[in-house]
């Protein structure tokens, strides 16, 4: 009796020990999607070389040269410093249309975009005189600018129109940056314009790579968007107060005041706005809700466990056939099982993934199944076991597919199967290795 219970322990913890040892595998294969995950990246930054990259827009912004004087020991010459100081729009309107493509580098794709924007912006004249007046330094009104943020400035195809109170005016390239974004600027006279306000009109086309971002640099921001994509992601530190998505694409509508965000109407150069600015930003991202590589890393997760269950199979068809399975060919179950992973991921790339996770299920499943008949000497016990196979993929699937529900929906399964090992198990005497029933193993299982 002592013999045959080590034994069947001895086996017990072998499965176990062999089921560990596939972790090795299944990490070479999460490597492996990895290192592809990097390659795509690396793709849409070869795209994103030639087209622009995630692209972020800004109002424009009023930047007025400064001089102030600095304290120096008596009898020296007076010294002065030079600086800025910047200032934002009253209100900013913009509409922003977007026509969306895919292109391709080899096999991976991004979706790419050319922006219509159409921008309003206005300065008021109270505003600019009051913080002149508040000003510790003196201002040079003849050599101010206005700036136009542009976080990639090779996506900026086309300046269709850009009018200063209504005279048309002319954008100059600059080495100067907002924040973490280079600018294109215009020169402005403030000293000939007087008490007048500002009235920026602007018409660009902009192209971008995946996202379209947005700064709020006004008093009152007002932004219309609309894509022919269907799978928009809103990011950023605001939501759309109104959006509507449907099969022809999206159309969104924000609204931000100056008491939305952490910084001001004023600030100088002195001031490090850059932290501040960046986490303002909102917008838009062209998800592509068919991620092969993310959906591989989430089936991935599940692999030691379905490995696992797999054995526990094998070891009870071996338990209940009187059989002896070598650890061999244990471990060449579980090496059919982790190529699952490398053909899902390899198919994957190349017909999407639905298809390629049927392929390769049915592909191991059958595999599998056909090992198990030979091994077990029983074609019932490897159709059954396919079967098996092939059940457990589908309830993998379907936790890939549930997002949101994955984690709850994995934990009822894997109490289900536990709880359906226990009732497969609940008449074998372990000590005796055999069934505790009167009904002979035949009954339960087609000799050979």
């Amino acid at each position: 009796m002592m013999q045959w219970t080590q034994t069947v322990i001895a086996k017990v913890m072998g499965v176990g020990v062999l089921a560990l040892l596939m972790t090795i595998p299944l990490l070479q294969v999460r490597g492996l999607v990895s290192e592809r995950q990097q390659l795509r990246e690396g793709a849409i930054t070869q795209i994103a070389q030639g087209w622009g990259g995630k692209q972020v827009l800004g109002g424009p912004v009023l930047v007025v040269p400064t001089l102030q004087q600095v304290a120096v020991a008596q009898g020296q010459p007076p010294q002065w410093r030079a600086g800025s100081e910047s200032l934002l729009a009253d209100a900013l309107k913009l509409d922003v249309a977007m026509a969306v493509t895919t292109r391709s580098y080899g096999i991976y794709a991004a979706p790419v975009f050319v922006a219509t924007v159409k921008l309003g912006a206005q300065f008021r004249a109270q505003d600019i005189a009051q913080y002149r007046r508040a000003s510790n330094a003196t201002w040079q009104g003849g050599k101010a600018e206005l700036r136009l943020p542009v976080g990639d400035l090779r996506g900026l195809q086309e300046v269709t129109g850009l009018r200063i109170n209504g005279q048309p005016a002319r954008f100059e390239s600059s080495a100067d940056r907002l924040g973490s974004w280079p600018n294109v600027v215009v020169p402005i006279d403030l000293d000939a314009l007087g008490e007048q306000p500002i009235d920026v009109q602007i018409g660009l086309k902009l192209a971008g790579t995946e996202a379209l971002q947005l700064l709020p640099l006004a008093r009152s921001t007002d932004v219309t968007m609309r894509a022919p994509w269907r799978d928009p992601g809103f990011i950023g530190a605001a939501l759309p107060l109104e959006r509507s998505i449907d099969g022809h694409g999206f159309s969104a509508h924000w609204h931000l005041l100056d008491l939305n965000r952490s910084y001001g109407q004023h600030w100088n150069d002195a001031d490090n706005m850059q932290p501040a600015l960046q986490a303002s930003t909102f917008g838009v991202q062209l998800y592509q809700p068919v991620d092969v590589y993310q959906r591989n890393v989430r089936a991935g997760k599940y692999g030691l466990l379905f490995i696992a269950m797999t054995f526990v199979a094998f070891f009870l068809f071996e338990v209940l056939k009187r059989l002896r399975v070598h650890p061999v060919q244990y471990l060449l179950v579980g090496a059919a099982l982790a190529t699952f992973y490398v053909v899902l991921l390899a198919l994957s790339e190349q017909i999407g993934f639905g298809p390629a996770y049927a392929l390769a299920a049915v592909a191991v499943a059958v595999l599998v199944g056909g090992y198990a008949m030979a091994v077990l000497r029983a074609r019932r016990a490897g159709l059954l076991l396919g079967g098996v196979l092939g059940l457990i993929y589908a309830m993998l699937y379907g936790l890939i597919a549930a997002e949101q529900y994955a984690l709850l929906i994995g934990a009822l399964v894997l109490l289900a199967m536990v709880g359906l090992m226990m009732y497969l198990t609940r008449r074998i005497d372990w000590y005796a290795y055999v069934p505790s029933s009167a009904e002979p193993p035949a009954a339960i299982m087609d000799k050979p």
